[in-house]
């Protein structure tokens, strides 16, 4: 009931998105391009990858903007599908540290901002994959510490040195 209500209050553009997720081959020299390139370059890699810096798709240049929103689609290509399925563990291993970080913090701010961080990590990590794979929209979201941007970047980093802090301030004592 609700779906036909809110399509009526959706931009051209954000309807134009929300077709090409349910049919890039509908445009495929135009909006549905980049999923569709993305999806021939994370199932180019196979189990174990083409090599480093050896991805057709990649270094021919067919998907464009690969070093930002699409450098898992580069990733998995180039290192196949254990290096990809490593990444994912990686980012898994994050994640569960900022939980054990957030479990364990002395007081409430440090709970919270534990798990805020977290879940910002984390929320982008799902959307960024789910975007690369063609399980979600197109939307833009970086792939956290690996995605060209700087104040993505930065803004990660120090999500990061405040999770440490969490961290450190656990063994402080005081009387």
């Amino acid at each position: 009931v609700m779906i036909p209500i809110g399509w009526h209050f959706l931009k051209d553009y954000q309807k134009e998105r929300l077709i090409i997720f349910f049919n890039p081959e509908r445009d495929p020299l135009g909006a549905g391009y980049h999923i569709i390139q993305s999806k021939i370059a994370v199932g180019s890699g196979g189990f174990f990858g083409k090599g480093f810096l050896s991805g057709t798709q990649t270094q021919l240049k067919f998907l464009p903007e690969q070093r930002t929103d699409f450098i898992f689609s580069v990733f998995a290509e180039e290192w196949g599908f254990i290096g990809a399925f490593i990444l994912i563990i990686l980012f898994m291993s994050l994640i569960l540290w900022g939980l054990k970080i957030a479990l364990h913090a002395r007081d409430l701010l440090g709970i919270i901002i534990a798990f805020g961080i977290t879940a910002l990590i984390s929320w982008q990590v799902f959307i960024n994959l789910g975007m690369v794979l063609g399980m979600l929209p197109v939307v833009g979201i970086p792939l956290p510490f690996l995605s060209y941007g700087g104040s993505a970047m930065i803004s990660l980093m120090a999500c990061l040195g405040l999770l440490m802090n969490i961290n450190m301030r656990k063994y402080v004592y005081h009387r």
